[in-house]
């Protein structure tokens, strides 16, 4: 696996290869899947950031609206009013590195004027456009994720993730983005069933032509529950599997809700790939 330096926003950067990161997701809302409603006071999203770096978490993922099948849109103001408080705050305390998670060119300027290093869009740069032009303007770190939302897929799900994210790069490189600020999210669960998210993570290797660090997130989604069972333990118990399994084919960043089960698996994968690495030279 090779090792690389992805630079963020406000002169930051993270090492991407040598070891597992795992990005903590706070959604700031009253309808997420998972933990709506839980983190939609800014007293409880602060302690729950806190929290998710205390056990471990490289990136605090901070949204304001929920990006479930079905679930109701948001106005850009309430997307704000829910996550700039949350973002300057954590930015003021120094320790975390901040992820916007918004599709919204302006709430993304916002965000990262506030403090975000990063901008997480998941609709990979195609809903609005500018918000590559935003990234490039202020030098944050970039996550584009693959959807298959609101458009025709291709029947092989290789083939797709590289017909939609190879037009997402393009709009990032015509907008003067540097591949080093780029990480790519293959987008487990986003209008795919669970046929096509199995397949995608039994050939997630293949993924690595595409030529940049792989982020996923698998946490808690339909996927896991279709062979996990409905309950929270054991939705994060087949998130670990996942994230075990995604590691050892290369993922460099998991997007999770349990930092710590996630945590502890994953060192002990990096403490077997390293093992491996060292019995190849």
């Amino acid at each position: 696996m090779y090792v690389t330096r992805w630079q963020l926003g406000h002169g930051r950067h993270l090492e991407l290869g040598s070891k597992a990161l795992l990005m903590g997701i706070l959604n700031v809302t009253p309808d997420s899947f998972s933990d709506g409603g839980e983190f939609f006071s800014m007293d409880n999203a602060l302690a729950q950031a806190r929290k998710m770096l205390g056990e471990g978490a490289a990136i605090i993922d901070v949204g304001g609206e929920s990006t479930r099948p079905g679930a109701e849109a948001v106005t850009a103001e309430e997307e704000q009013a829910r996550i700039l408080p949350v973002i300057e705050t954590l930015a003021a305390e120094g320790q975390a590195i901040i992820s916007v998670d918004t599709y919204r060119a302006e709430t993304a300027r916002l965000a990262v004027a506030a403090g975000a290093h990063i901008v997480n869009d998941v609709h990979g740069l195609q809903r609005e456009p500018d918000i590559a032009k935003v990234a490039r303007d202020t030098g944050a770190g970039l996550v584009i994720m693959h959807t298959g939302r609101d458009r025709e897929k291709l029947p092989d799900v290789i083939a797709d993730q590289f017909l939609f994210l190879a037009k997402s790069v393009e709009i990032a490189r015509d907008a003067g983005i540097s591949d080093d600020r780029i990480v790519l999210d293959p987008g487990f669960g986003f209008a795919k069933d669970a046929e096509e998210n199995l397949q995608l993570m039994a050939r997630f290797g293949e993924l690595h032509g595409l030529g940049f660090p792989l982020l996923v997130g698998t946490s808690r989604k339909r996927m896991i529950r279709h062979l996990s069972g409905g309950d929270r333990q054991s939705q994060d118990v087949g998130t670990v599997a996942t994230s075990v399994i995604l590691r050892q084919k290369g993922a460099h960043i998991f997007r999770v809700h349990n930092v710590p089960m996630n945590r502890d698996a994953l060192a002990f994968a990096d403490a077997v790939l390293e093992r491996e690495k060292g019995s190849v030279g």
